[in-house]
């Protein structure tokens, strides 16, 4: 006897009924159907961007911590010539008159040979600082793809809600959430 008893159906079911009986002509979710395969499109597309952006940061900030590391291999080996130079003057005053020449001209090259590895120090520091602010641009360029991916994101949450619940003024929140999510991944674009 339960066999032939009454049956519920669940919301899918009475859903598909109702689109049967109606022809799945139903513009609200027709539209919001296709909004919400536009939005999680773009928002993909977003969000790969997002993800590229953020790699490249991470690799400009390991570029530049490898110029850091040349940099201060460089100033250690200036700091060294520098010592050799101050042994070299300290001599100069220490040792016989007959020896003195040859410790002034080590002097003199020890000199000389900062200059160029200051240079190349110098050099090394200004391209560390290249590689720094160029991610912490594409940093900045990620946060943007990100925001806006959350946005499409709240968009597409948005429009599952206004299905179920039927609401015109819930299907214009997704139009214009989504069309800020746009706007502001066409700020991270440009």
């Amino acid at each position: 006897m339960a066999e032939e008893g009454f049956e519920v159906p669940s919301p899918h079911e009475h859903a598909l009924e109702h689109a049967a009986e109606h022809g799945g002509k139903d513009k609200f979710v027709g539209r919001i159907a296709v909004t919400t395969a536009i939005v999680a499109t773009v928002g993909s597309l977003f969000s790969y961007q997002g993800g590229a952006t953020q790699a490249n940061a991470t690799i400009f900030k390991n570029n530049a911590a490898i110029k850091k590391t040349e940099a201060a291999n460089q100033w250690a080996y200036y700091q060294a010539k520098s010592s050799r130079q101050n042994l070299s003057e300290l001599a100069i005053l220490l040792v016989p008159a007959n020896k003195q020449e040859k410790f002034a001209a080590d002097a003199e090259r020890y000199s000389k040979e900062k200059a160029a590895i200051k240079t190349v120090a110098d050099k090394l520091d200004a391209e560390a600082k290249q590689w720094d602010e160029r991610s912490d641009h594409e940093l900045h360029t990620h946060h943007r793809w990100a925001q806006s991916t959350t946005f499409l994101q709240v968009a597409i949450a948005l429009s599952a809600i206004a299905l179920l619940t039927r609401r015109t003024w819930l299907q214009w929140g997704v139009y214009g959430i989504a069309l800020f999510g746009v706007f502001w991944g066409s700020a991270a674009l440009f």
